[in-house]
């Protein structure tokens, strides 16, 4: 939808996309590159419509809803491009080069220069002696979600209790897509576990915590994992559709996922699901770094009677 008005002697024109409305001032448009404006033709109606377009009355010209359609399409690829840049920093990757991101993306780098400079002024990234790193704004934003600052506040006396008496690594995670997010990690300091960490991702049919989610989501859900292929982390990671189903009808009826070096050569997990009162898995506890199955089956009850009192808590 486009839509244009002055307020205050201001023009304003709106332009709407099924997920955003971005308004800009007739100041905005006048320059024509703060909605991404390189077509000649484009910035010149733009300019026309911030200074002399009556809009108490629909658009005359059919041309000139196409052309700003064209601008906003324009503008709502940018903010995605943007998001790429941010999405090009990984796990172990701190910093990157403005060199780095143009070419991890494929966002030109005169685009990605500006790009950069909009980011830094907002907060969600930081200019560092040696590239550019992400920023503290993206930090305190992911502590404002609110599923996960919930539940992580809840599970997070019953993740204490469970490190204390295991003194083992414990995790939360949630399930998100095909993958499972690390909401919580205390570490142990006998061992490293260092392929998991907070806001890291893994594929839900490699972890325990993710077997723990599965076996108790609805049929749809494993479907669609299976269905994307299950792909391995390790030699030991479960690539088989029967397979897999066989293993969450066993978790189903103890309650407890194991991992069996499946997401790293060398360690084994044991995993209980957090499910609330209407059966619906939010989450997962679990104790890994264990590096033994046996140690993994000793520590099973553990976790299992810290995710069902978790569970109980749910729907207080």
């Amino acid at each position: 939808m486009l839509r244009a008005l002055r307020r205050s002697g201001r023009l304003i024109v709106t332009y709407a996309t099924c997920s955003s409305t971005v308004n800009r001032t007739s100041s905005d448009m006048r320059a024509g590159t703060s909605v991404g404006v390189t077509d000649p033709a484009v910035r010149h109606l733009i300019v026309r419509l911030a200074t002399g377009v009556s809009f108490d009355t629909p658009w005359q010209h059919a041309s000139d809803r196409a052309r700003l359609r064209s601008v906003m399409r324009t503008t709502q690829s940018s903010l995605l491009r943007a998001l790429h840049l941010l999405d090009a920093f990984r796990p172990g990757v701190d910093e990157l080069t403005l060199g780095d991101l143009a070419r991890h993306t494929g966002v030109p780098k005169t685009t990605a220069h500006r790009m950069v400079a909009d980011l830094v002024e907002w907060g969600a990234l930081e200019r560092t002696p040696t590239g550019l790193r992400l920023g503290m704004r993206l930090f305190e934003l992911g502590h404002l979600v609110p599923a996960q600052r919930g539940l992580r506040d809840l599970a997070l006396p019953y993740l204490e209790d469970l490190y204390e008496t295991t003194h083992q690594t414990v995790n939360l995670a949630v399930r998100h897509g095909n993958e499972i997010v690390y909401v919580e990690k205390l570490v142990s300091r006998g061992r490293l576990v260092p392929h998991s960490r907070t806001g890291g991702r893994l594929p839900l049919h490699c972890t325990a915590l993710g077997k723990a989610i599965l076996a108790f989501s609805p049929p749809h859900v494993v479907d669609e994992v299976i269905a994307a292929g299950l792909r391995p982390i390790t030699s030991k990671s479960i690539t088989d559709a029967a397979r897999l189903l066989s293993d969450l009808a066993a978790i189903r009826e103890r309650r407890v996922a194991f991992d069996v070096e499946e997401s790293r050569l060398g360690m084994f997990c044991a995993a209980s699901p957090l499910v609330n009162a209407k059966r619906v898995p939010v989450g997962a506890l679990s104790i890994t770094g264990m590096d033994s199955m046996s140690t993994a089956r000793r520590f099973a009850p553990a976790v299992l009677t810290a995710a069902l009192s978790l569970s109980r808590r749910l729907d207080a």
